[in-house]
């Protein structure tokens, strides 16, 4: 199976999207609402709860991890990468790559939480795929809570981002990656505020890209994880009712949020 964590609800995205780029793979997703957000936390507490979500993912049948959050992308793939025998995909690759081949005025904009934003990984990937880029970054903290919230479309979360916004407006950017997979849940409000000539770049859209191109380079895991009819299964460490409903949202369809202690 395919293991997704992340530390929410937002990781769904990325679930979605690999479901459409990749039909036919048994998904095992694991969000740690119980914990989130995990932008505020320390990179030790980051890297301890990520070994707990790859464990979990592991023991209920997972062959290849995928860190469906940004936070956890950027202070613990390489613990994991080294610590594991299995493949671990992160967020953040495929979106800097995507961003650099992108950009018209070499002028690009992140936005994260503090955990990835201090991180500072997006710049130095960008950098070093695209040399002479300007790499401007945003923390935006409030974010994921709003998300989790489901308050997709108050007016408090549209003040929220405009105030968010307007910096990398002032700089001019013209490619903004969305750095945490909640934010594309919030990009028909992003779209708006940033300008509509500012191409956003969906991390979880371009993880899938990238796990459908490893998959098709790498036959033999393709071939043991390949189904005909595959059956999905999603675990939080807690549910409530915005949740759920922004689960099934996410699918389009009633989603199952199995809750356990992880």
């Amino acid at each position: 199976m395919i293991g997704i964590f992340d530390s929410g609800v937002g990781g769904m995205t990325v679930a979605r999207a690999i479901e459409r780029v990749c039909p036919g793979y048994p998904l095992l997703y694991f969000g740690d609402i119980a914990r989130t957000p995990y932008g505020s936390k320390s990179p030790e507490t980051i890297r301890e709860y990520s070994r707990r979500n790859t464990d979990f993912l592991l023991s209920h049948g997972a062959t290849i991890i995928v860190i469906a959050c940004n936070s956890a992308a950027s202070t613990a793939t390489d613990a994991l990468r080294s610590e594991y025998d299995v493949p671990v995909l992160d967020v953040i690759t495929p979106a800097t790559l995507k961003a650099a081949a992108a950009t018209r005025n070499n002028r690009i904009g992140i936005i994260g939480t503090r955990a990835t934003v201090r991180s500072e990984i997006y710049r130095e990937r960008i950098e070093s795929i695209h040399p002479g880029c300007t790499v401007i970054s945003q923390a935006c903290p409030l974010l994921v809570p709003l998300v989790e919230e489901g308050w997709l479309n108050r007016r408090e979360t549209k003040m929220i981002l405009r105030r968010y916004l307007h910096p990398l407006k002032l700089q001019q950017i013209d490619t903004l990656v969305l750095g945490c997979t909640h934010y594309p849940l919030l990009g028909k409000l992003i779209q708006p505020r940033i300008g509509k000539r500012v191409q956003l770049i969906d991390s979880s859209v371009e993880v899938a890209r990238y796990l459908k191109e490893y998959l098709d380079k790498n036959k033999d895991i393709n071939n043991k994880l390949k189904k005909e009819n595959p059956t999905s299964r999603f675990f939080v460490s807690d549910s409530t009712g915005p949740v759920r409903k922004l689960a099934d949202r996410i699918f389009g369809r009633n989603i199952h949020l199995e809750k356990v202690n992880a």
